[in-house]
Parts: C-alpha cells; structure tokens; sequence
C-alpha cells in the first residue's frame, strides 16, 4: 500500500502543486485586503477565517460574507478566488479519474488486492501458472474435490474467465507473468496452505523457469509440469520437479497401447477416466502399415511408438526437411486424395491426423475414410473450442493435449500410488491385463470406476495403526467388508501394495498388512468412501475383525442391527 500511494502522490504531484498554491494565494489575497467592520473601521481578517472562507466557496457549497460584509475589493478578490478554485478542483478531478482509469494504475490495484486475498486463505489451495485448456479443467477437477485455486495467466481475457466460472470454490486470479519469482512468491508459492505448484502454460521455457524457482524457493513443495521438449524435460527433471508430463509423448504411449495390447490400453482407460470406455470399444489388433500425417513433434512422439516389426508407417509431411533421409515419405498436407492415393491408403490398416491445423486433421480423416472406409481414424485436436466438431468426427482416438495432461495431473494429485501402477501395467503381458480387465467388469459394471491410495500411518488411518500396535492382525480382506455387514464384499480390490519400497502387484485378499504399508484400491466410488470407517473409526472395525458391535452410540447400533 504504501508503494501505491506513493504512485497516487507522484502521478498528482502538479495538480496537488496547482491546487494548493491556488488556495494560498486565494488565503492570501483575502488576508492582505482590508475590510470593514458593522461600525466602519478597518479590520482585516485573520488567516484561519480567510481559509475558513475559501474552503467553503472554493467547494462550491455557497458561502456568507464573514464576519463581516465584504467591500467592492474583497468582492473582487472573491470572483477571482471562485474562478480560479473551481479550474483547480475541475484540474485535480480530471487528472484523478486518468489515474483510476489507467491500465497500469488498474494492474497494481488488482494486484494488491489479488495478494491480501492470497494471504489470507486458510483453505489448501494449488497454484496454477496458466488458465488455458489444461489449467481450466484442472481448477474445475479440483473443485470437484474441494480444492482451491490460486491462478496466474499473462492474458487478463482469462483471469476474468475464471471470474466468471461457475465455480462453488472461486479462485484467485493475477494476470502477470508467472516465470518471475516474484510473482510465484506473490501468488502464494511459500503460503503454509499452498499444496503444490502446477506449471502448465504453453510456453516450455516459462515451465522451466516456474519449475526451478518453485524448487529452489520451496524445496518440499510438490511441483507438476507441462513438457513438449525432451531437453527442457531433462533439465526439469535434474531440479527435482516431482511429475512432468509431455502431452505427445503420453498419448504416443497411449494409442501404442492400444495398437499393441489392447487388454492393457483398457486397463489404462479404465483407471484414468471415471467415465471409461466400454468393454466392447476394445480395439481389434491389426498389424499391417500405418499413415502419420505431420511429422513434428506429435509425429516423431507416434512414430518412435508405433514402429516394430508387425507394424509399418507411411509418412506425409507438407515440410520437405522433416521427411530428409526417410524412404517411405509422401510430401504434401494428406487432405488431397491424390496424396493419401500416393501414400497407399487403400492398403492401410490406420491413419494419423497430426498436423497443428483443426481444420486439416478434420479434412484428412475424412478424406481417407471415403478411400477406405475400415481405416482406424487418430485424429489431433489443436484447439479446445473445436469440442463439438471432434466429437463428431466418428474418429476412433481423438488426441486432446489439454485434456490429456488434466487428466494425469488430476489422477496423480488424487491418488499418487496410481501412477506406479500404470508404470508396472507396462511390464505385463496381454493375458494378465484380459484376466484384470473381466475382473474390473465384474466389480463395476458399465459404471465409473474409481480408485484411492491409503497409508498406513497414524494420520491416515488410526484406527489400524492402534490395532496392529496392540499385536493384533488384519488383513486386506478385511477393507473390503462392509461396514454395515461384515458377511458383505464391497464392489472393489486391491491393485498394489507398496512395502518398504517393494511392489505387490494384485495382492491377495488374505495377505496380512504392516504399519508404513501404501495401497492402491479400485472400485466404485461409493465403496471406497466407506472404507473410511475401517481406517479411522476403531469400533467399525472391530466389529469388522470380530463381528461384534462396540459403538457406544446406541442410534449407530440401532442403525446397524436394523439394516446390517
């Protein structure tokens, strides 16, 4: 505050300089000419009633002759005092609402104000640099789990969009630049509540350099990245940075799974969207010869996957460099027939619409499907406002950046433990991921599945700790019985157990667990929120462990005799 007035003084240094030297010699002048008291004498005023007087004529309130009636030179004084206070005050106005209208006097006010608010949260909030695609929908994941969002974004068009999100969280936003120390700082980065800064801009140098001063300024502070270059996630990684994620590189790994173990590809999909994909959208491996149109990063990221001995790719690219050195290339964009005709699509078993142009991704899908109609269609969405056309675009993949990364982030933040699942899904084979896959159909359904990580420590779950310290035993089996009948499975299962850095993958239903234990269930949403009362409440599971009922509340008890 103390920097804003002073700009405020500065910026009205000359009509404060004109107003009270108008008021002065006003003051003046009246003090210096004589008047006339009721009996005639000479009297003149006094400095306090002269400024008296011109203070309330200068404001235009109206005035009285005081103390006395004027003579004809105080009243000539008084229509110049009149005149002159009114083009000052008219002057101060004018140059004030300049001020308050000003961008950059705007700027500094919201950012004022954006930082008192920061300041004093006392929700756990994450720091988000960058409100695009990605950025919305991780502050409306987040939201949806009851999280707060503290926004920085270079264009003020999208601080007031998050304004004026229906959001029952509102979030703090600051337009500035979120590569700058001090802004992160401004923004919260060493805020006590602060769990985590996300750095997902469009700008991979500006990633890095949010990354670096998150880690440098706060080490223990979690920090998630958006990468679509490979030394600039190096260098990220070198800091520390806790996730990056390379949207191209990770839908490369995507749709590689899908063309090569489509089992697992739907495991995949399963466990990172809620809403998944039905077991019927399955996709039927073909090996056979591949089309990838645009060989940039997106394509390089595809090309490195899909390459292996079933599967044989075709490169179209409208840049002639990008195709030097490559035997199977066909130059041009792929939206003329002539060129996918060149390319041999008629003899293909997939094609790849990666160009960084909507309007060309669409025109290729299309066009190849007219020339082979069993054609598997990947197709790059580029800009979000393109929802409605992409989705019905009838393609097989529809490539989104913005979603891809939301996702990811929004499943790390939600259950760490998931993403060293997904990395040991790799190493499976196609059997392992068909036998998990009707074991998830027959827990869920066509319903969401939904996954959560437990610790096994006093803060997460006590009511275990307090069990296994007393030397009793318990088991995985018992997390998923029902709190209101034991005799009753719950819809979920264990993925993995992490003990002492060690993985069990799918562990049995029977294996004993152990304080520090970390284990990632799966299931429907509603069984895993009641699986809350085994860890926390110590009456619910005894009576888990032992069938009998030691709530001292005689309603719960009522409650569970009646229903359990």
């Amino acid at each position: 505050m103390n920097t804003l007035l002073y700009i405020l003084l500065r910026r009205l240094r000359m009509p404060l300089l004109v107003l009270i030297g108008v008021y002065a010699v006003s003051t003046l002048g009246l003090v210096l000419i004589p008047g006339q008291d009721s009996e005639g004498n000479l009297w003149r005023m006094d400095f306090f009633h002269a400024f008296y007087f011109v203070s309330f004529m200068g404001s235009t309130i109206g005035f009285g002759e005081v103390p006395y009636e004027f003579t004809d030179a105080q009243r000539m004084w008084t229509l110049f005092c009149i005149y002159s206070t009114v083009l000052a005050w008219l002057y101060g106005i004018g140059a004030t609402l300049a001020i308050v209208q000003d961008p950059s006097f705007i700027r500094l006010l919201r950012t004022r104000r954006f930082s008192s608010q920061v300041r004093g949260m006392k929700d756990p909030f994450y720091l988000i640099c960058g409100y695009g695609t990605t950025g919305r929908e991780v502050v409306h994941g987040l939201e949806h789990r009851g999280i707060r969002s503290v926004v920085i974004d270079r264009e003020q068009s999208r601080i007031d969009l998050l304004e004026t999100d229906e959001l029952v969280l509102p979030g703090l936003g600051l337009c500035g630049d979120a590569s700058v120390p001090e802004i992160l700082d401004l923004a919260g980065l060493q805020h006590k509540e602060c769990l985590g800064v996300l750095a997902l801009t469009n700008d991979d140098s500006a990633n890095l350099s949010i990354a670096i001063a998150s880690k440098l300024l706060f080490p223990r502070r979690l920090v998630i990245s958006r990468s679509e270059n490979d030394i600039t996630t190096a260098n990220m990684a070198s800091f520390g940075t806790d996730l990056i994620i390379n949207p191209f590189r990770q839908f490369a790994d995507y749709l590689g799974l899908a063309v090569s173990s489509p089992h697992r590809h739907l495991v995949y999909d399963w466990l990172m969207h809620p809403h998944h994909r039905p077991l019927s959208s399955v996709y039927k491996h073909a090996t056979g010869r591949w089309i990838l149109c645009g060989y940039g990063r997106f394509g390089r990221a595809l090309s490195e996957v899909l390459s292996d001995d079933e599967t044989h790719l075709t490169l179209i690219d409208i840049n002639p460099d990008n195709l030097t050195g490559i035997e199977d290339a066909v130059l041009g964009v792929g939206t003329e027939s002539v060129t996918l005709q060149e390319a041999r699509v008629e003899e293909a078993v997939g094609i790849v619409a990666g160009t960084a142009n909507d309007a060309d991704n669409l025109s290729i899908i299309m066009t190849a499907r007219e020339l082979n109609p069993k054609l598997t269609t990947v197709v790059r969405q580029n800009q979000s406002a393109n929802d409605l056309i992409f989705s019905h675009s009838k393609a097989d993949f529809v490539m989104q950046p913005g979603q891809i990364i939301a996702t990811r982030i929004l499943a790390h933040i939600r259950t760490p433990l998931l993403r060293e699942f997904l990395d040991l899904l790799y190493s499976r084979d196609e059997v392992w991921a068909h036998t998990l896959m009707n074991r998830l159909v027959q827990v869920v359904g066509d319903d969401p599945l939904d996954s959560r990580n437990y610790t096994l420590d006093p803060q997460s779950a006590p009511a275990i700790v307090r069990v296994l310290e007393a030397g009793n035993t318990v088991s995985l089996r018992t997390l998923m019985k029902s709190p209101h009948d034991r005799t009753q499975v719950m819809s979920c299962f264990p993925l993995l157990l992490k003990r002492e850095g060690r993985h069990i993958v799918m562990p049995g239903e029977l294996e004993q667990l152990a304080l520090g234990d970390k284990i990632l269930f799966c299931g429907r949403a509603g069984a895993l929120s009641e699986q809350s009362w085994a860890l926390e409440n110590e009456s619910t599971l005894n009576y888990l462990l032992t069938g009998e009922d030691s709530n001292p509340n005689p309603i719960l008890r009522l409650i569970r005799k009646r229903y359990g």
